[in-house]
């Protein structure tokens, strides 16, 4: 019985650990993202070279 509980133990801390791996991974996608709107330098380049 011990055996099971310690098991099943395991498995739900490995699947907290996959939950919150995953959630880190989709923050810094997320995070990337809006950094990557923010940036206007590339629309300030195309405006300033427009002639």
């Amino acid at each position: 019985m011990t055996e099971l509980t310690g098991t099943f133990m395991g498995i739900a801390v490995l699947a907290i650990a996959a939950l919150l791996v995953a959630g880190h991974y989709r923050r810094e996608h997320v995070r990337k993202r809006l950094l990557r709107r923010m940036d206007h330098s590339e629309c300030w380049d195309a405006l300033r070279h427009r002639r």
